[in-house]
């Protein structure tokens, strides 16, 4: 038997509880609504453009490079935290409660985008989780120079190529597919592609589906030496050894993070950056909570302990150092992870 009623019909209690749980509904299709966060470029359109797209009230303009420079050069957290709590002339929120705190962070860089930079979109948590891998992202945007090696490009399995690059330490090429580098666009033409997951396509194009594997079993057969002398693999960890003159970071962007690491770029000839980046064997995975010490070892000397900050890539550790030059020094690496036993290795470099 088929039952049907109309709202008119039920008694008046009832009435007003199904117009409450009906309110309620439409109450959480707003908040749902709400929750699907938007993009820097859709809340500047909507919010942000009112002020920012003349200048007006002393706002700094989209497009105003030195405006933005020096903003940008405080850093995301910061010009977030100045746009959630208000500045100067700008209301808490921009003037919009609605605008959650990512939302928010999309827009500043949305604008610092506009006017020179070139900072990634922040993602939600959600989003993280949609991360590709190295092989994919090769197959889908990187294959396209690098599998023929077009303009120059380094070619997918070419071991000495890539170990050329290598040398410069693995955060430096990520950050040349960041910011882009000769024939290669930003982020290799495709915005969306995260920082993780550009590191995650050069790895794989380092050692692409088949070659890994010959790589680790002849490290193993080796005690952890591979063809290439800035990479070993030591009890389950994927080492990369890499240095570069110091007074070459001057080349990076203006803007660029890197440039205020390990409290600035020394001054004065003869620095070099030295980096330390860390992977899971097995995963690939950056290890993160590692603590990284180095010393020299040269003729008849030897250096104290150094120890190794984290950078802003995770799983690289650096720090500045000025060897004497045409010194063929021993690097003596210590890496301690809780819980774990210490790891020991060594490479050898002349500066």
């Amino acid at each position: 038997m088929r039952i049907t009623t109309t709202i008119e019909s039920l008694p008046g209690i009832y009435r007003a509880y199904l117009f409450l749980l009906l309110s309620m509904g439409l109450a959480l299709l707003t908040v749902n609504a709400q929750a699907g966060e938007r993009s820097g470029k859709e809340v500047v359109d909507s919010v942000c453009a009112a002020c920012h797209a003349t200048g007006a009230q002393g706002a700094p303009k989209i497009g105003d490079q030195d405006a933005w420079h020096s903003r940008a050069s405080q850093g995301l957290s910061s010009l977030t935290l100045h746009a959630l709590n208000g500045i100067r002339n700008m209301p808490a929120h921009g003037g919009d409660k609605q605008l959650s705190d990512l939302e928010i962070a999309r827009a500043v860089t949305y604008m610092v985008n506009q006017s020179g930079g070139n900072w990634i979109e922040p993602a939600s948590a959600a989003e993280l989780t949609k991360v590709r891998s190295g092989e994919q992202v090769v197959k889908t945007a990187c294959a396209k120079c690098h599998a023929e090696g077009v303009g120059g490009a380094p070619k997918i399995g070419d071991k000495q190529a890539w170990i050329k690059r290598m040398e410069l330490g693995l955060p430096y090429l990520v950050s040349s597919a960041i910011h882009g580098h000769g024939g290669m666009p930003s982020r290799g033409g495709q915005a969306n592609l995260t920082d993780v997951e550009l590191r995650s396509a050069i790895l794989y194009m380092y050692y692409p589906a088949g070659i890994t594997t010959e790589a680790k079993s002849t490290a193993k057969q080796d005690a952890g030496v591979t063809t290439d002398p800035n990479h070993k693999i030591v009890d389950g960890i994927d080492i990369y050894l890499g240095i570069v003159r110091a007074e070459h970071l001057h080349e990076l962007p203006k803007d660029s993070p890197e440039r205020s690491m390990h409290g600035g770029i020394p001054k004065g000839s003869g620095y070099y950056h030295l980096n330390v980046s860390l992977f899971d064997e097995k995963s690939h995975a950056p290890i993160t909570d590692a603590q990284v010490q180095m010393h020299f070892n040269w003729p008849g000397l030897s250096s104290p302990p150094i120890e190794l900050e984290p950078m802003l890539m995770g799983g690289s550790f650096g720090q500045y150092v000025k060897p004497q030059p045409g010194t063929l020094y021993v690097i003596n690496l210590s890496i301690k992870r809780p819980e774990s036993r210490t790891v020991e290795t060594k490479f050898q470099h002349k500066f």
